[in-house]
C-alpha cells in the first residue's frame, strides 16, 4: 500500500464507513480502534442512564461494550446516509437512518447525525445526534 493509499484508508470519509461497519458489527473493539487515544464522543441528545459524554479511547471501548451487550437490538441496515461538506477537510458531517430490529424481530428506524473529526486517520472528537429515546422505546424500555 502506498503512502497515499493509506492515508486515503484514513480519511474522514472512510472512517465513517469503518464507523458504520463497526456499528452493523457491533463491535465496540473496531469502533474504538478508530479513535485516538484521548478521544471526546459526546452525547448532546442523551437520555437518562446514559452517559453524556465518553472520554478516551477506552471509554469509548467500555461503554459500548456495556451499552451493545446489553441491548437486545441489532443494527440490520444504515441507509439514507448523506455526507455534508465542511469548510474542515478534517470534518465529516453525516445524517443517516439506523434500521434496528428486537429479538422479536421487530424493526424501527433511528435517525441520526455525527460530526466526526479526524486527525492523522484518528478519530478526534464525535458529536453524536441520536435520537436516544427512540432507540428506548424500540428496546422496550419503560417511560421512554
Amino acid at each position: 500500500m502506498t503512502n497515499s493509499q493509506a492515508g486515503a484508508s484514513r480519511a474522514p470519509r472512510m472512517v465513517l464507513d469503518r464507523y458504520h461497519r463497526a456499528m452493523l458489527d457491533k463491535s465496540a473493539d473496531d469502533l474504538a480502534d478508530l479513535y485516538a487515544v484521548d478521544a471526546e464522543h459526546e452525547f448532546p441528545f442523551s437520555a437518562p442512564g446514559f452517559p453524556a459524554r465518553f472520554a478516551g479511547r477506552e471509554a469509548v471501548r467500555a461503554g459500548y461494550r456495556a451499552a451493545w451487550g446489553a441491548s437486545p437490538l441489532r443494527v440490520k441496515e444504515i441507509k439514507d446516509v448523506v455526507v455534508h461538506v465542511s469548510d474542515d477537510p478534517r470534518t465529516v458531517i453525516a445524517g443517516h437512518v439506523v434500521v434496528v430490529q428486537t429479538a422479536a424481530g421487530d424493526r424501527a428506524a433511528v435517525p441520526g447525525l455525527l460530526i466526526i473529526d479526524v486527525h492523522d486517520g484518528l478519530i478526534t472528537r464525535v458529536r453524536d445526534y441520536m435520537d436516544a429515546l427512540a432507540v428506548a422505546r424500540v428496546a422496550g424500555v419503560s417511560g421512554a
